[in-house]
């Protein structure tokens, strides 16, 4: 029995993960398909970052619900029913003509974004205690399908034109469902009553530490979700990249900001969610402070006459920098839910329901607020400029909360007592 119940779980936390893959992957097709969209619509940038934008707002308010039903009816039915529900909406983005048809398509097709609500809890019951970090840092590395497009999209866009992609979108989806539904398995013995509700959730923002990391968590996801889905257009614009070469060197964002969760939440455990997430968001303030210098000539005037210098990133080291920043953020992701695990131990769900909501709002406002600010500046990274401010408020959060009480820096330090 207990080897069947074994082969079940890595049956469960496989077809789950694929699952989730295929959902992400599917939550970010506007990353590609938009920008074709965007000239055949003549989109200015914030009209872009809208249409981005408009499925994750979805997928973030649909979360909690989800969450609710898949403790009451199980895991297994509620994502085969919302990878279902999404693939009709796929199918007539094909057909869709108007911006507001992508609109709203895409508030349906957003639904998919909610699977990480369903895969998380359904996954971990499958486990024991000892193997539930694990198993959820393997489900969620499954964002890496933002990556996934970055590679399919293109390919199909090149050879068939963008009103292919959602076609095969709309099967590859039906076709992970059925899978899903043939290799997953149902626990009675998971399914508990759902007593939480919408009051509940929303009482948790009494806590202050609940907003902190609502905070971090609308930088390590909501950033990376927002990035994803800005920067193919952005090296398209900025460097004047073909729209695969674009999306591939995308993917050094993406990919690694999703595979590597499971390795943060290993880091987590060892060093501790605090240690893990003050040098994350250090890294992404180094990282933020060079991508946001724009593109710079200068001319100063020597004792030979004026000279013109260029200052700016190149295409690689802006790469370079980028993929840092994805592993930074994979790191943080799985470093904000150990905060939750160690802090609220008998609350976990209503804390983690709260903060995923917070990094998935995170993930709709950003690339509005990006479109806004190249629309009303007219530079590109200012989206960048953006991102580097709210790093600082979540680094002087942190030092006035944690750091400056710390043991190591701060007034009981021994250290600090004897260099003093």
């Amino acid at each position: 029995m207990a080897k069947s119940h074994k082969a079940k779980a890595v049956s469960v936390l496989i077809v789950s993960t694929l699952a989730f893959t295929v959902c992400f992957m599917v939550w970010m097709m506007f990353a590609v398909i938009g920008i074709p969209i965007k000239k055949a619509l003549d989109l200015n940038a914030t009209q872009f970052g809208i249409l981005t934008a408009t499925p994750v707002l979805t997928g973030s308010l649909i979360r909690v619900p989800l969450g609710m039903w898949t403790d009451k009816f199980g895991g297994r039915i509620v994502m085969f029913v919302l990878m279902l529900s999404t693939v009709v909406p796929i199918w007539l983005m094909t057909y869709a003509t108007a911006y507001w048809h992508f609109l709203v398509l895409g508030l349906f097709v957003g639904v998919a974004g909610g699977s990480f609500s369903v895969g998380t809890p359904y996954v971990a019951r499958w486990f024991d205690r000892k193997h539930q970090g694990f198993a959820m840092g393997v489900y969620g590395a499954g964002n890496s399908g933002a990556a996934v497009n970055k590679f399919v999209a293109p390919a199909l866009l090149l050879g068939f034109g963008w009103t292919v992609v959602p076609q095969v979108y709309a099967a590859v989806m039906l076709g992970t469902a059925v899978l899903f539904w043939m290799f997953s398995h149902s626990e009675p013995k998971h399914r508990v009553p759902s007593h939480i509700t919408w009051r509940e959730q929303l009482g948790a923002l009494r806590d202050p530490r609940v907003w902190k990391y609502s905070q971090y968590y609308s930088i390590v996801f909501g950033g990376y979700v927002a990035l994803s889905l800005w920067m193919v257009q952005y090296y398209v614009g900025e460097y004047g990249l073909s729209i695969q070469m674009a999306a591939l060197l995308a993917a050094c964002f993406s990919l690694p900001g999703g595979v590597l969760r499971a390795v943060g939440g290993w880091m987590s455990d060892k060093w501790g969610a605090h240690t893990v997430t003050w040098w994350v968001l250090w890294v992404s303030w180094f990282c933020l402070f060079l991508l946001s210098y724009p593109q710079t000539d200068m001319t100063i005037t020597t004792v030979d006459g004026p000279k013109t210098f260029h200052v700016g990133l190149n295409a690689w080291v802006f790469t370079l920098l980028m993929f840092v920043m994805g592993m930074a953020w994979a790191f943080g992701k799985a470093s904000v839910f150990k905060y939750i695990s160690d802090e609220f131990p008998d609350n976990i769900g209503v804390i983690s329901g709260v903060v995923g909501l917070a990094g998935g709002l995170g993930g709709f406002f950003l690339p509005i607020m990006f479109g806004a600010l190249m629309d009303l500046t007219g530079i590109r990274s200012s989206a960048f400029m953006l991102m580097y401010g709210v790093v600082w408020v979540s680094l002087i959060w942190m030092y006035w909360t944690e750091v400056r009480g710390a043991e190591l820096m701060g007034p009981r330090s021994k250290k600090f007592r004897l260099n003093g």
